[in-house]
Formats: C-alpha cells, structure tokens, sequence
C-alpha cells in the first residue's frame, strides 16, 4: 500500500503546490485567530486606578473622556505632570480649558501640550523627549483600551528605560454592550488589531536594526531591544 507521504511526493506539481498553499493559508488563519485572541486579552473592561503614582502622565489624544480622565489622575496626585500628547495644532491652553473649567488651576501649572504628534508613533517621540528632558522614569499612559497594546507597543520601544504604567479609559459602547454586537465597535477593534499587528512587525525589524519605516521627527537614536510589550506593561502594574 502506497503511504499518503509517498501519494503526494508522486503527485503533479500542480497537486502538490494546491496543498502547500492550502496547508499555509490554514496555518495563517490559525496563527491570526490566535494573536487576536492574545489582543482580546489585553483590552480592559473596566476601568481601574493605577496601582502606583508615576512621576508624570500622559494622556494620548482620540477617544472621549481620556483628557478629562488624565486630569483627574493629576488631581489625584498620581503624577507631578501631564502630557496632552496630539493636541491639534489650532486647539490652545484656552480650549482645553473651557472643556475642563474645574482644573484650571492644573492647566496653568502641570499640564504640556503637544502639537507635534499625529500619530501613536509620533506619540511616543514626543512623549520621549518629555520625559527625558524632565529626568522622568515612570509614567502613567492613558488611551482607549482598544488603543492600549499598540500604545504600549510604540511607547515602550521609544523609551525602554521607562516604566510605563497603563490606564485604560473604556468608553460607554464598550460599557453598554458587547463590542462585537455593534458594527461600528466591531470594526474599530479589527481595525485596531491590525494596527497593533504592524506595530509589533515594525519595532522588531527596528530592534534588529531594519527600521525601514523611520519618522523624520525621530531623531533620537534607535532604543535598546526591549521585552515584549504586554509583558512590560503587565510588570508595570
């Protein structure tokens, strides 16, 4: 009896190439099914305060609710400064406060915008030269918790020497009903997966030296290798 192993070495090129390309799609599913459920794992769903203070807080900017919850973290003396990081280039101090009119007192001392950053990568940059220009070591980030891995992932390969405590802000929809029962919601998620995805791809290659895509405003140079994103954040807490 001839063996399936010997059945498919005497098979036409053709056969064999339909099984190897049948064979890769199938470990490619696995494979994605399984890093999305790794990234299911990571998003919150609900909110809870930092276990430590840090010596600043940076709120990255894009979801409802992430500035307002970032200054009740500085009010709560959680750290000695905030970062407002991708403020758009037309808001001024004078925006922000009018939306925040119970924290002017900490708009006017604590708190740095940043105009430069349109981007989670450009986030990290100038979230980088902030907190090593104020000798900081440890900060509190504060995103979405959709938004929360693929920040890790960028802050942590921009600044390896620095312990990142997350917060995750998780919006109303997130709250309300589950996220894959909303297409909109649905969508976000997926879409941010993919984000996260190419974020790890591309500071890995960087680790190795192969930062095929670097931004003109990262001047710095290339960080240390760092250990994988998740577990950094998770030791943070």
């Amino acid at each position: 009896m001839t063996s399936q192993p010997d059945a498919l070495a005497s098979a036409p090129p053709r056969k064999r190439w339909g099984v190897a390309t049948v064979s890769v799609l199938v470990a490619a599913v696995v494979a994605a099914g399984c890093g999305f459920a790794g990234f299911l794992s990571q998003l919150r769903g609900t909110e809870s305060r930092p276990s430590r203070t840090a010596d600043g807080i940076v709120v990255l900017t894009g979801g409802s609710s992430r500035v307002s919850d970032a200054m009740e973290l500085l009010a709560g003396g959680y750290g000695k400064r905030l970062l407002i990081s991708g403020v758009h280039p037309l808001s001024g101090a004078s925006d922000i406060s009018r939306s925040l009119p119970d924290n002017q007192s900490l708009l006017n001392c604590c708190v740095d915008l940043d105009r430069s950053a349109v981007n989670t990568r450009s986030n990290a940059a100038e979230t980088r030269r902030w907190a090593h220009e104020r000798g900081f070591k440890s900060l509190i980030v504060v995103t979405s918790n959709y938004h929360m891995p693929r920040a890790i992932v960028e802050l942590s390969h921009a600044m390896p020497d620095i312990t990142l405590i997350p917060f995750a802000v998780v919006g109303d929809k997130w709250r309300e009903e589950p996220w894959w029962s909303n297409s909109a919601t649905l969508r976000l998620v997926l879409s941010e997966y993919v984000k996260y995805v190419a974020a790890e791809v591309r500071v890995r290659l960087a680790d190795i030296g192969l930062d095929v895509m670097r931004e003109a405003n990262d001047s710095l140079p290339p960080a240390a290798p760092r250990p994988p994103a998740t577990a950094q954040a998770n030791s943070a807490n």
